[in-house]
């Protein structure tokens, strides 16, 4: 049986420490002794050496004591967008807030409360429960850098789950975008503004009128786009000579984002040639796109676990990325579940109590369902 209180504390006490995108190790440490007094096997990878952090993936391994059953993995990341220095949660008519100015955090460490309190009630209760590898990510936020960087061969896991979408609990993601970075730079020729201006070609009006040819926004109900930043210019008495214009593009289906950063691409490129200048345009698959049908065994032991417990099971698509698109892409089918946070990355977010209950009493429910 869940223990709320036990499950509130755990939330605020890892909350509270300071967790920044490649300086996790704070938090780290603290999971780790919690993983081991729980009973599990636990180690850290060697991610931090490949981005700069200070900390590696925690995994831990808990031997499951239904025989025959699959081994499922459970994730959640340990870092915060900012502002997560001095995190003070509160809790008001059931709902848990930041008093100050910075995030709740809920985002992740709702999924990481979950997960360890689940993982208490399972070993407190001698009903039998399947094999759980657990991967604490770190640098989600700065680019799914621990799921990028694990070493696949450490993922032992038949199938798994990682607890780190909003909804609430019964939501199953089971399909998500791919992503490209698109990075073009515009070059024109400088002059003088006011002394020679028809000399130069102005690089950030030709970016300017590309940028009125680029679709982007939503391009259709699984593909979209977007312009996030340009950089150029040095004065206003100087044609610019170059301006870097920094998009995406994301699809659940690979040609649907082919075509649109292609289009992207040539255009850019387009543009720049009929001015007289010239574009660089790079590329970067950021990741893959994933699709679990909902007669795989990720789904099926999801939504069976989620009824046994009173809650409605919803296969929804998402438009954003996560580490689950890592781990499918190296052969750990893995839905995204719903845990309640709300307004994420804003100084306004908060998760229900209720709900904080809900998604450890379903991480026991699967645990016991992949049991079967």
């Amino acid at each position: 049986m869940i223990d709320e209180a036990r499950l509130v504390a755990d939330f605020c006490e890892l909350v509270k420490i300071k967790c920044s995108t490649g300086a996790e190790r704070e938090v780290a440490e603290v999971v780790k002794a919690k993983l081991e007094a729980i009973g599990l096997a636990v180690e850290e990878d060697a991610v931090a050496e490949k981005f700069g952090g200070n900390c590696g993936n925690i995994i831990g391994y808990l031997a499951g004591t239904a025989p025959g059953a699959p081994m499922i993995m459970l994730s959640a990341h340990l870092d915060s967008v900012e502002p997560c220095a001095g995190i003070e949660p509160q809790i008001v008519n059931g709902i848990i807030t930041s008093k100050g100015k910075t995030v709740l955090g809920a985002d992740d460490k709702a999924g990481v409360a979950g997960i360890l309190e689940a993982l208490r009630v399972i070993k407190q209760e001698a009903v039998p429960y399947a094999g759980v590898q657990v991967v604490f990510t770190v640098a989600e936020e700065g680019g799914l850098n621990g799921a990028k960087y694990i070493d696949r061969n450490m993922l032992k896991a038949d199938f798994g789950y990682a607890l780190d979408s909003g909804g609430e609990p019964g939501r199953i993601v089971n399909a998500a975008p791919g992503q490209d970075n698109v990075t073009a730079l515009i070059h024109g020729k400088s002059a003088h503004a006011g002394i020679a201006p028809e000399e130069g070609i102005n690089a950030i009006v030709v970016a300017a009128k590309a940028l009125t040819q680029v679709k982007q926004g939503r391009i259709d109900y699984e593909t979209t786009a977007n312009v996030g930043i340009i950089k150029g210019g040095q004065a206003t008495n100087i044609v610019p000579d170059s301006v870097e214009i920094f998009c995406e593009a994301r699809s659940r289906d690979l040609g649907k984002l082919a075509a649109q950063t292609n289009h992207m691409v040539s255009t850019f490129e387009q543009e720049a040639l009929k001015a007289g200048g010239s574009a660089e345009v790079t590329v970067k698959r950021v990741y893959d796109p994933f699709v679990l049908a909902g007669d795989t065994p990720v789904v099926t032991v999801a939504s069976r676990a989620a009824e046994s417990i009173g809650l409605t099971a919803v296969l929804e698509a998402t438009g954003g990325g996560s580490d689950a698109n890592f781990f499918n892409a190296y052969g750990v089918p893995t839905a995204v579940l719903g845990v309640g946070m709300s307004k994420v990355h804003t100084c306004d977010e908060f998760i229900k109590v209720e709900d904080l209950c809900k998604t450890a009493e379903l991480v026991v429910a699967i645990i016991r369902e992949a049991a079967k």
